[in-house]
C-alpha cells in the first residue's frame, strides 16, 4: 500500500542509512523512498534484509536517473536497483527528472516503464519533477490511470498549486519531497504557534498540513526522535482555520532547482 507518509533518504548513506531505515521500520514506517542517484540502495537493502518484515509489507520506491531513460538503460537501472535493495521487484519506479537533452522521447521511457511493469520488475510507475506540459504528454501516451504519482518539491513556502491541481484533476497522487523545506519550517512563527496548540513541533505541523491536503509526504531525518515525531504527524488534525493560515504561507521559495530542471509552472 502506498502509505501517505514515507521515509525520505536523500543525502544519507552507509551505515547511518542502514540504521535509520531499521529505526524507521521499528517506529512503523512502511514506505521507503530512494533513488539510484542517492547511492544508498545497498545500505537500505541491508536494513530490509535484516528486518523480519516480508517484501510485501514495505513499500519501496526508487527512481531512474535522467541519463538512463533510454529503453534498455532504464530496464537495466531498475534491475540494478532491485538487486541492491535485495528485492524481486519495486513497488514504484519513477522518472527522477525528465530528459534535459530532449534526445530521448518521453514516449520511449514510458514504454520501457510499461515493459518493466508487464515483466513484474515494478508494480507501479510514476514521474518526478514533471511540469504541467510534461505530465499532460505522459498522460496522453499511457493514460492517466497508469501514472501513480508525480513527486516534486512541496512545503508551506512552495505549494506548486498549478501542477498539484492538474495532478488532482487527473487522479494522480502528489508526493511532496523536501516537505520541511530543509528545516526552514522550524523557523516559521505561525507554524510554531500552531505546533504549540497541538503540543508538537513545526515539522509535524507541516507534514500534517500536507497529509490533510491528501498529499504523500516523505520527510527525512537521521534522529530517532524526529523520525517518530514526523511519523506521528499523521494522527494530528488541523482546524480549517489553521489549514487556511498555512495555505497563506506560499512564497514560491524553491530549494531544488538544478540547471537540468524543466521550466517550472510556478
Amino acid at each position: 500500500m502506498f502509505e501517505p507518509i514515507g521515509l525520505g533518504t536523500f543525502r544519507i548513506q552507509g551505515k547511518k542509512m542502514t540504521e535509520v531505515v531499521s529505526q524507521a521500520l521499528d517506529i512503523g514506517y512502511r514506505h521507503i523512498d530512494t533513488a539510484t542517484m542517492y547511492r544508498n540502495e545497498k545500505d537500505i537493502g541491508k536494513a530490509l534484509a535484516q528486518s523480519r518484515l516480508r517484501q510485501d509489507q514495505v513499500w519501496l520506491t526508487s527512481k531512474v536517473w535522467h541519463t538512463d531513460l533510454e529503453h534498455k538503460k532504464l530496464l537495466d537501472s531498475i534491475k540494478s536497483s532491485c538487486e541492491k535493495l535485495q528485492r524481486d521487484y519495486l513497488d514504484l519506479s519513477l522518472i527522477h527528472w525528465p530528459d534535459p537533452t530532449g534526445d530521448i522521447p518521453l514516449e520511449e521511457t514510458l514504454d520501457a516503464l510499461m515493459k518493466a511493469k508487464q515483466e513484474g520488475l515494478i508494480k507501479n510507475f510514476g514521474v518526478s519533477n514533471f511540469n504541467r506540459a510534461l505530465l499532460k504528454q505522459a498522460a496522453k501516451h499511457v493514460g492517466r490511470e497508469q501514472i501513480l504519482t508525480n513527486q516534486f518539491e512541496m512545503h508551506p513556502f512552495l505549494q506548486n498549486r498549478a501542477i498539484a491541481n492538474l495532478c488532482d484533476e487527473y487522479g494522480i497522487r502528489v508526493t511532496a519531497y523536501m516537505p520541511l523545506a530543509e528545516g526552514k519550517v522550524m523557523e516559521e512563527p505561525l507554524l510554531q504557534e500552531i505546533a504549540d496548540d497541538h503540543a508538537t513541533n513545526p515539522a509535524a505541523i507541516a507534514i500534517a498540513w500536507l497529509l490533510q491536503h491528501k498529499r504523500t509526504a516523505i520527510p527525512s531525518s537521521t534522529k530517532p526522535e524526529h523520525l517518530r515525531t514526523n511519523f506521528d504527524a499523521q494522527h494530528l488534525h488541523l482546524s480549517p482555520q489553521q489549514m487556511h493560515q498555512i495555505d497563506s504561507l506560499d512564497r514560491h521559495q524553491r530549494i531544488v532547482d538544478p540547471d537540468f530542471a524543466p521550466q517550472w509552472d510556478d
